[in-house]
């Protein structure tokens, strides 16, 4: 099985390696106000290929960091309950995804 995927990625190498050749004309990328830029095709698609990648990973950064905020702030209520501390409020702090709910938000 660990053959057949290097089997798959040689082939696809391949095939971009063959896309790559065959799309080496200049091309001419024109912006506003008269800017003018010139390049090979493959190298503008990789390019923006690129872009749309870091694009992609700098719009999901966002979830990430809330998602580890919230379970940041869940593990120090389950520790804290562990501990039998109570919140400010004299409640004990239960996570509240532990009754299939959202945690409130700090404001």
């Amino acid at each position: 099985m660990h053959y057949l995927g290097w089997i798959l990625k040689f082939v696809l190498f391949v095939l971009v390696l063959a896309f790559a050749v065959k799309n080496t004309d200049p091309v001419t990328v024109r912006y506003y106000f008269g800017g003018e830029w010139s390049a090979p095709l493959i190298f503008v698609l990789l390019l923006v290929f690129c872009a749309g990648i870091g694009l992609g990973l700098a719009a999901g950064l966002a979830q990430l960091f809330r998602q580890r905020r919230e379970l940041s702030a869940l593990r120090r209520a389950l520790q804290a309950s562990a501990r039998g501390e109570r919140a400010p409020d004299g409640k004990l702090p239960v996570p509240a995804t532990a009754a299939g709910e959202r945690p409130e938000r700090p404001a």
